[in-house]
């Protein structure tokens, strides 16, 4: 199914999320395009990428225009708003930028665990790997005591000790670009189980199966 012509666009919120989907995307086998994400500097990807969203949008519309896209996918993370909140907060930014009349379609799937939380939220409860190492951060944030780490910061700190300190052994960490780089985690040694019975893991794989159907 690889390879068909993609007339749908999916719009993620960072790099990580970018890596993620994509591999997830390899696995089930569908014809999905993940465009660059919203986000492209940690900063950004750390406070939200909400705010920038509308300008992604608006470098979409001569490809719209075009017709070379009829779909556009937005995934975004909940975080502490819940998802209700955050899909208005989309909804409105397609308005600004498309209007309220349109010939694209748009699908919008919030990443949460139980209503709220991120993508890294899904990934910490489908590890293939033990998460010794990074489950040790809860030890370590208790030790901040008043400088402790949001949870965003925290859940993005806990993926990457997990994927670059559980999941290399460590002669391999002696040469992490070669030999713990993001694709070779992820379609080598498969550090997180897609197959997963996890709701909203499942709710993703749907939305994304979907979204790739001509």
């Amino acid at each position: 199914m690889r390879g068909l012509e993609v007339n749908s666009l999916l719009i993620v919120e960072g790099k990580s999320d970018k890596n993620i989907i994509e591999s997830l995307i390899n696995h089930l086998n569908i014809n999905l395009d993940v465009g660059n994400p919203v986000c492209n500097i940690d900063k950004c990807e750390d406070l939200g990428g909400i705010g920038e969203l509308e300008k992604k949008l608006k470098a979409l519309t001569k490809r719209v225009k075009k017709k070379s896209i009829s779909k556009i996918g937005i995934v975004f993370d909940a975080d502490q708003v819940g998802i209700d909140q955050r899909t208005e907060e989309i909804e409105k930014i397609i308005q600004t930028v498309f209007g309220t009349e349109h010939e694209i379609v748009f699908k919008i799937h919030i990443l949460h665990i139980d209503g709220y939380g991120e993508l890294e939220d899904i990934l910490k409860r489908i590890t293939s790997y033990e998460p010794i190492m990074a489950n040790c951060l809860d030890s370590w944030q208790e030790c901040l005591n008043n400088k402790k780490l949001a949870a965003k910061e925290m859940n993005k700190l806990w993926v990457q000790v997990y994927e670059k300190y559980d999941c290399c052994t460590v002669e391999e960490q002696k040469n992490m670009k070669d030999n713990c780089d993001k694709s070779i985690l992820l379609e080598e040694k498969k550090i997180y189980n897609f197959d997963a019975e996890i709701k909203e893991l499942d709710e993703l794989k749907t939305f994304l199966i979907q979204l790739g159907e001509n």
